[in-house]
């Protein structure tokens, strides 16, 4: 008899990209969104139930992507992708972990900081009723550039890549977000088939799909928003999460009863907690560990951050606080 309970997981974020577009000699997965880095938003919404598990893989030289791993999941293994031979390759750079044969096996990306948990759990759900493969889908305002996911029925027929795409596939619109989730008892054997017989001799995970044909396993699409999968590869893109992110955190505030009276002039942290009655006036900006208590009133051109903000506090205009520095 099959177990029906809790299926256990394990999600390997690929997080050894190097960011060469970010212009910057910061390794792209920790530049920050709403106080928080990329990677830290993506770890966090990965699974964390006891039979949960977290592998992530990073780049030769990457010591402060390992550090970051370390504070935000210190539950997590670490891998090191020593050449870059495709994305493929990159998940089996945590072979000895999938080795141990979860029921899921997750593959998400260090740079997609918009993604939910609740999108994850998606993901998983086909695996319990069969399938061997599930990818998540998004439907593109344009997409050119994204392989297109083409169905047959309900399942996923393939992932043709732009490049290879015939004149009707390039008008399709539902577009592969690179998320996927394998059945964990065939994934190392589907990783294994996948070869580099391409122009960049290359891994690549989108191959996944046509070997699981191939086997007559099915393979099924997750879809979500464009915006929970956007990847960042350039300062302009982290500017449009950054954008998102801040729309999501002021309705979140708002709807658990904080007066925002411009709410697009305040930039609030992941992090930030309130208390009942809190007002934030227009043109303030919380920073990381900030929490406000009940009654609070944050006025104008104020800057919070790493502090606690006291019961009934009036705080500014034009205040900075921040954690007494020792």
């Amino acid at each position: 008899m099959m177990h029906m309970g809790t299926r256990s997981c394990l999600t390997v974020v690929l997080a050894a990209g190097e960011g060469t577009r970010m212009r910057s000699s910061l390794p792209k997965v920790l530049h920050p969104v709403a106080g928080r880095s990329l990677l830290a938003h993506v770890l966090d919404a990965a699974p964390k139930a006891a039979d949960a598990a977290l592998a992530v893989v990073i780049g030769p030289g990457h010591a402060a992507v390992e550090e970051e791993v370390r504070r935000v999941r210190p539950d997590a293994a670490t891998f090191i992708q020593r050449e870059r031979l495709g994305t493929a390759h990159a998940v089996l750079a945590a072979r000895e972990a999938i080795a141990r044969g979860a029921d899921d096996l997750l593959v998400a990306f260090g740079d997609t900081p918009l993604i939910s948990g609740a999108t994850f759990a998606r993901l998983r759900a086909p695996l319990k009723d069969g399938a061997a493969l599930a990818v998540l889908g998004f439907h593109a305002a344009d997409p050119t550039g994204y392989g297109r996911l083409v169905l047959a029925g309900d399942s996923l027929h393939a992932i043709r890549e732009q490049a290879d795409a015939n004149v009707e596939e390039r008008k399709i619109t539902l577009c592969n977000a690179g998320v996927m989730a394998f059945d964990g008892r065939k994934a190392l054997g589907i990783l294994d088939s996948i070869g580099n017989a391409n122009s960049k001799g290359e891994y690549y995970l989108v191959d996944a799909v046509a070997i699981v044909r191939e086997k007559g396993w099915e393979a099924v699409v997750i879809k979500t928003s464009e915006d929970e999968v956007r990847g960042i590869n350039t300062k302009a893109q982290l500017a449009e999460a950054e954008a998102v992110m801040q729309a999501r955190l002021r309705k979140a505030a708002m709807e658990a009863g904080v007066t925002l009276i411009a709410p697009e002039t305040v930039y609030l942290a992941a992090d930030t907690t309130f208390g009942k009655d809190v007002t934030i006036e227009p043109f303030v900006v919380i920073g990381p560990g900030v929490s406000i208590g009940d009654g609070a009133v944050i006025h104008s051109f104020s800057h919070v951050a790493r502090t606690s903000v006291g019961k009934n506090a009036s705080v500014g205009p034009h205040a900075r606080l921040r954690e007494q520095e020792s």
